[in-house]
């Protein structure tokens, strides 16, 4: 597959390109500046490109199989968030590719609490507060979108760097948790299910999530 990753240099996007690569696949790693294009793999294909910009999604994903959304607003800059996702959406409706977004774990329900969502615990973190809320506006984005074949991944609720182990459960809407009550995957197992999803698509306009 012909695959571009917006966000290539992240934390989770690194991971989601050295995946995609590892299985084979034509990468195109765009970041916003190119002073970052030696953090990328060099097997990657590296391209400059704003996610918020629809002439650059069109130009970037033109050509394309799937195009994988792994970026996240600077610190303050939250509320962007959603018009990146609008304007991501409005550039890959003129080119007819499939997206998997990777979101936030803030939006789903708990389980046992009969619909509470994740950031309704009083314990909530604040300071994770202003992603969380944006993460479900993005969703909220991209369930109004009926023109492209999205697909939106909330990871468990700690998504940390680990190892690669290649196993995960997957859900829907509740978030999950192992046996102790606690929600976790690696970014390395994280980008394994999103590779596994794009090479065989089982969820269109839909979300998804994923843990151990």
């Amino acid at each position: 597959m012909r695959i571009t990753v917006f966000g290539a240099a992240g934390n989770v996007g690194s991971r989601v390109v050295a995946e995609a690569l590892s299985r084979g696949h034509e990468v195109t790693a765009v970041v916003r500046d190119a002073a970052r294009f030696a953090e990328l793999d060099p097997a990657a294909l590296a391209r400059t490109g704003d996610a918020g910009e629809p002439e650059d999604v069109v130009r970037l994903s033109k050509d394309q199989d799937l195009v994988i959304s792994a970026t996240r607003p600077a610190p303050g800059r939250e509320g962007e968030f959603a018009a990146t996702t609008r304007a991501l959406l409005a550039g890959l409706a003129r080119t007819g590719v499939r997206l998997l977004v990777v979101g936030g774990a803030g939006s789903l329900t708990v389980p046992g609490t009969g619909g509470a969502l994740v950031t309704d615990d009083p314990a909530f973190p604040a300071g994770w507060r202003p992603i969380a809320e944006a993460c479900a506006e993005q969703l909220a984005v991209c369930r109004a979108d009926t023109a492209v074949d999205w697909a939106y991944l909330s990871p468990a609720a700690l998504l940390e760097p680990g190892v690669r182990t290649g196993g995960y459960r997957l859900g829907a809407d509740e978030l999950l948790v192992d046996a102790r009550g606690e929600s976790s995957i690696s970014m390395e197992d994280l980008a394994v299910a999103l590779l596994d999803e794009a090479e065989r698509p089982r969820h269109h306009r839909a979300r998804f999530t994923v843990g151990y």
